[in-house]
């Protein structure tokens, strides 16, 4: 009887049972509804913020000449500020559902702290890039939003050069991947696409979540594979290479650079739309602050975060591709159709694997598990031979 893929693909999805696919059915529906209430809590907080004049008394302890320092300064009390008052939807979302939900392990202390990490390096790299912003807006003046591309980019390149090296280990534990033949795969395997052989990592990021997971990213000295130790205890041989050749796919294919210029272009149409929609924003919240005052940094914030929001479908339109390319490079160089649906599926935990076409165009930044595993069946309907390797 002929390979039928559509009825193999139903198969790989049945073969969860109807509670796991229930429960990952919830857990992806109430994340979705969290997109909205999230932006709630957002609106609220920069309510209270702006209302509390808190910023307005920081501003006015800071010199007017020294601009720089008055933009980090008042950057850096506004995002700890926020911080501190969305800690109780950030618990809810971050660690208490995750953990309802069996994705994560992690000890409440030990997430808080890392959080806590976690806030202060991105509330420092954040108030650098928000010094620049406030400096394009004083030098270009109306036209400030065309040139925050430019800055984008480089701020986006900078943190893709320097996570692996500086900001990742902080947070997780780098070592080579154990002799044996899941290092001596993914070895062959990173060494064809250019990555040497020092640079094959595993890491405990089962620290954090119970996903399976890799990545593949950096560049020069920076390239590498990682992949997670959930991978080493929950996946086969055939299920790692077919996983890390996909995100070693991202990799070959120049995804992150895709995806710098994709968020450059995005960053700008964000910054356009702010700049029209700030003054209206800001009499709603109750501040006199013009957008040049970084007095006025809650208003912009919660513009972003709307736009972000609004523009979610074009976004994971985007992702969505990048992931499919990814996909069919592991699909094309390690012919393993079969081991990398056997690795999605164990992804739908988390990812529920049949959304309506609607859903998944909004909300998915990967194609649904059942979209992927399709994929990968009508390729082994075209290509039979098994793998050589």
């Amino acid at each position: 009887m002929a390979f039928d893929p559509n009825a193999a693909t139903v198969d790989y999805i049945d073969n969860l049972g109807p509670a796991a696919l229930q429960k990952a059915h919830d857990y992806t529906v109430g994340k979705e509804w969290m997109l909205l209430w999230g932006l709630i809590v957002a609106a609220a907080v920069t309510w209270l913020i702006v209302r509390s004049g808190v910023l307005d008394a920081v501003g006015r302890c800071i010199a007017e000449r020294r601009r720089n320092l008055r933009a980090s300064v008042v950057s850096l009390v506004f995002l700890i500020a926020s911080a501190l008052l969305t800690l109780p939807w950030t618990i809810y979302g971050g660690w208490w559902r995750e953990k309802a939900y069996g994705r994560t392990s992690q000890p409440f202390g030990d997430w808080l702290a890392q959080n806590a990490l976690g806030l202060a390096i991105s509330s420092l790299l954040t108030a650098l890039f928000m010094i620049a912003v406030y400096w394009l807006m004083r030098r270009t003046g109306r036209r400030w939003w065309l040139w925050s591309g430019g800055l984008t980019a480089v701020a986006l390149a900078v943190l893709f050069l320097l996570s692996p090296v500086l900001i990742e280990p902080l947070f997780n534990k780098y070592e080579p991947v154990p002799p044996g033949q899941v290092r001596a795969a993914v070895v062959e395997m990173a060494q064809r696409a250019g990555i040497p052989a020092d640079k094959v990592y595993m890491y405990n990021g089962s620290r954090q979540s119970n996903n399976f997971t890799a990545n593949a990213g950096g560049v020069g000295s920076t390239a590498r594979v990682a992949i997670s130790d959930v991978a080493f205890k929950n996946a086969s041989l055939d299920e790692v290479r077919a996983v890390t050749g996909h995100e070693i796919g991202h990799y070959v294919l120049k995804h992150s650079w895709w995806g710098i210029l994709f968020f450059s272009v995005s960053a700008m149409v964000l910054f356009w739309l702010a700049e029209r929609l700030y003054p209206r924003f800001a009499r709603a919240f109750g501040t006199d602050a013009p957008i040049s005052d970084p007095r006025g940094i809650p208003v912009l914030f919660f513009l972003i975060s709307l736009f972000s929001l609004v523009g979610m479908p074009f976004l994971n339109t985007f992702g969505r591709t990048l992931e499919s390319q990814a996909d069919m490079y592991s699909l094309r160089t390690e012919n393993r159709p079969d081991a990398l649906s056997t690795a999605l599926v164990k992804t739908a935990e988390y990812r529920y694997p049949r959304p309506n076409a609607v859903e998944e165009f909004i909300f998915y930044d990967h194609p649904s598990v059942e979209r992927r595993v399709r994929t990968a069946m009508e390729w082994k309907a075209a290509h039979p031979e098994p793998p050589t390797r």
